[in-house]
């Protein structure tokens, strides 16, 4: 994802772009099933699928509500069958996989066009002649999910039959045939209702089509995704019934929704239609108002309210689609490029999200995980309450600035900060705390605190256990922070400085460790190749290295680390380097810290390397062209329009994990508009005019 203009804007019904924003120019995206799309409805719950529309994985379905935002997830209507009917016949406009891999039927085959922009819409020619457009897309604020099919070319009486396909079944799960699903449907003032078991959500259809009962399963579906990560990827779906639609008198309008209209009315086929426009334009104006790809990317983040039963309440921050909530560790890290980029600021979100999380402080410490229910918080990172420092000191600047929120929210966020430093000067749980050099210890055998946290039973892949250079390079960051909101300078922090630069470096080898005092014993090293330094040599505010070992620590990660997705987690030549992201669980997590592209990274690694060339206008265009772009060019890849979570540390790099992943978009959003912006330059003066000598007196 060479750099073009992009239409980074928005498309109206006819698929036409609208052009705006600055992001790299659109390419085809490829008909495959390798491309996904992404439609959140800002409260946890979401539409997905692939540009065929054939599922791949567990979690891709037209409505997956979450009843707890953003957690109690439920895949609901996980796709349909559509087909046309004209007096030649029957033919399919979509497709399913069906174990061991047949492909049926296959209407994806007439698909000529796609693209996300606004929403998913594809044109599909079934038979010569005609041009069906179809489109879906979720309505901002509610678990509604709207599809529609308009005839663009076709003569004669066209008739479109929809047979929705469902489970009810938690997103993480699988659901096979059985006795319990209720087929039944409640038909009444133009709505269709169905309630597949207890304790799950219903689902509501408002559509201007005719409804026909007819129950049955539709079984052996599969999802390679999930046979190509080792897991169970085999469903069987339900299926209450059948819509048909004349599409030569009006557009298909089919409104999926977990809730059930207020208004006391009837819904006549008129007023359906009349629904669905009012979503599509409501959304279309919504969506014009961001700047470019990565701009509109970064809303699909950003969760409305944890509801007031949680602890604590409060505007969040989704880590990734499809499988992530929120983690504290994640939402800091991304929360500086999804909310304090200028430009695209969202101040009310930044400082809401930040004090839902300033409350749940304890013992210095902030969770890494708020579970999807019931469960406690999970306190186990060391770097997530730094990164939470990071973030709202960055965001307090910027409100002071523009004077934005009230006297009690600085107070409130300043009172977080000051019980992080506290905790960690102190000593907080799995032996964190402040060591007599100034710098942070870390860790207990058996649990994985830093952002390299794989773990497969008892094995903990990369355990970094003692002073890891990015926590050091994060805590003098911190005190740095707390002494000008405080007024007041650590005692450990000129110390710790002092302390990094002499036990970290070494001059004959070129870099910096990835850890000292390994297992907490004194002067053993690990100098493992790793882009955390990167962290400490320019890509936090405060650099702890000189100039001349920052540009060498650089320009050897470009070197060694750099891929056109990002730095690798380990360089190629280390022992025990993986190159692929493939296979079951435990190959996987084998490889995730072990050589992985974390496209993410790519923000402290540009950040540090224009740094090391003075931040001039010439070194940010350079960065641009060279480490920017080939990011922006893979927006039409994986996850369409955003960035995937990783890739693959051997070309082709291929994305893996998350194909929608929060903080390698606001990484790249943060570069685009706030790290890579060029400065205007002074002009020139005006060279004088010549005065024309005439030889006259």
């Amino acid at each position: 994802m060479t750099a073009k203009k992009r239409a980074g804007g928005l498309s109206s019904s006819n698929g036409q772009a609208i052009a705006k924003g600055d992001s790299p120019s659109p390419q085809r995206i490829p008909i495959d099933d390798s491309s996904e799309w992404l439609e959140p409805d800002g409260l946890g719950g979401f539409a997905s699928g692939t540009a065929t529309g054939v599922n791949t994985r567990r979690y891709h379905a037209l409505l997956l509500a979450s009843t707890r935002p953003p957690t109690d997830r439920f895949v609901l209507v996980n796709s349909v069958d559509a087909w046309i009917e004209t007096a030649s016949g029957a033919v399919p406009i979509s497709s399913q996989r069906y174990a061991p891999g047949i492909t049926h039927p296959l209407g994806s085959t007439s698909i000529t066009s796609f693209t996300c922009d606004p929403w998913p819409t594809w044109i599909i020619e079934p038979l010569p002649g005609v041009r069906i457009l179809h489109e879906r897309l979720m309505k901002r604020g509610e678990p509604t999910t709207l599809l529609m099919w308009t005839l663009l070319n076709g003569d004669g009486p066209i008739s479109l039959t929809v047979r929705p396909l469902m489970s009810g079944r938690d997103y993480h799960a699988l659901h096979h045939a059985n006795a319990a699903f209720r087929f039944d449907s409640d038909i009444w003032d133009g709505r269709v209702q169905w309630e597949p078991y207890p304790g799950v959500p219903s689902v509501v259809a408002i559509t201007n089509g005719d409804y026909e009962h007819r129950p049955d399963w539709y079984r052996n579906f599969l999802y390679e995704q999930e046979r190509a990560r080792g897991q169970d990827c085999i469903e069987d779906l339900a299926s209450p019934g059948l819509f048909r639609w004349n599409l030569a008198n009006a557009p298909a309008a089919m409104t999926l929704s977990t809730r059930c209209d207020p208004e006391p009315r009837r819904w006549t086929p008129k007023a359906a239609l009349t629904l669905a426009e009012k979503i599509k334009n409501a959304e279309l104006k919504r969506r014009s108002e961001f700047r470019g790809t990565l701009h509109r990317a970064a809303d699909a983040y950003i969760v409305v309210r944890r509801p007031s039963t949680d602890h604590p309440p409060g505007t969040t921050v989704i880590a990734g689609y499809p499988w992530f909530t929120d983690w504290g560790r994640d939402t800091f890290i991304a929360l500086r490029g999804l909310c304090l980029v200028p430009g695209a600021e969202r101040l009310d979100d930044a400082r809401d999200t930040l004090l839902t999380w300033a409350a749940l402080v304890s013992e210095g410490m902030l969770p890494n995980r708020l579970p999807d229910r019931g469960d406690e918080p999970e306190y186990n990172a060391v770097d997530a309450s730094l990164w939470f420092v990071i973030a709202a000191g960055e965001y307090l600047a910027i409100a002071k600035t523009a004077k934005h929120g009230k006297p009690e929210d600085r107070r409130s966020l300043i009172r977080a900060i000051d019980a992080i430093v506290t905790g960690y000067s102190r000593g907080t749980r799995y032996n964190i705390g402040l060591d007599r050099d100034g710098l942070i210890r870390a860790g207990v055998e058996g649990v994985q605190l830093t952002w390299m946290d794989a773990k497969v039973g008892d094995w903990v892949v990369t355990p970094r256990i003692g002073k890891p250079v990015e926590i050091q390079a994060l805590w003098l960051n911190a005190l740095r922070v707390h002494a000008g909101l405080t007024g007041q300078e650590h005692p450990a922090f000129t110390l710790g400085m002092e302390s990094f630069q002499s036990r970290f470096w070494s001059e004959s080898r070129g870099w910096l460790c990835d850890v000292v005092d390994v297992d907490h014993n004194p002067g053993q090293d690990d100098a493992s190749f790793r882009p955390n330094q990167l962290y400490a040599a320019g890509g936090l505010p405060l650099t702890l290295v000189s100039d001349a070992v920052a540009l060498r620590v650089v320009d050897a990660a470009e070197k060694r680390l750099l891929t056109p997705m990002g730095p690798r987690s380990l360089s190629p030549d280390a022992p025990g380097y993986r190159g692929r992201y493939e296979g079951d669980l435990l190959s996987r997590d084998g490889a995730y810290h072990m050589g992985t592209v974390w496209p993410h990274l790519i923000g402290v690694f540009v950040e540090a390397w224009v740094r090391s060339r003075g931040s001039t206008n010439e070194a940010k265009r350079d960065a641009r062209e060279r480490f920017l772009t080939p990011i922006l060019d893979a927006l039409n890849r994986d996850g369409i329009g955003h960035v995937s979570e990783i890739a693959d540390g051997d070309p082709p790099h291929a994305g893996r994990g998350c194909p929608f992943q929060a903080w390698a978009v606001a990484e790249a959003l943060r570069l685009e508009r706030g790290v890579l912006a060029v400065e205007a330059e002074p002009a020139r003066p005006a060279r004088p005019k010549k005065t024309k000598v005439t030889g006259k007196a």
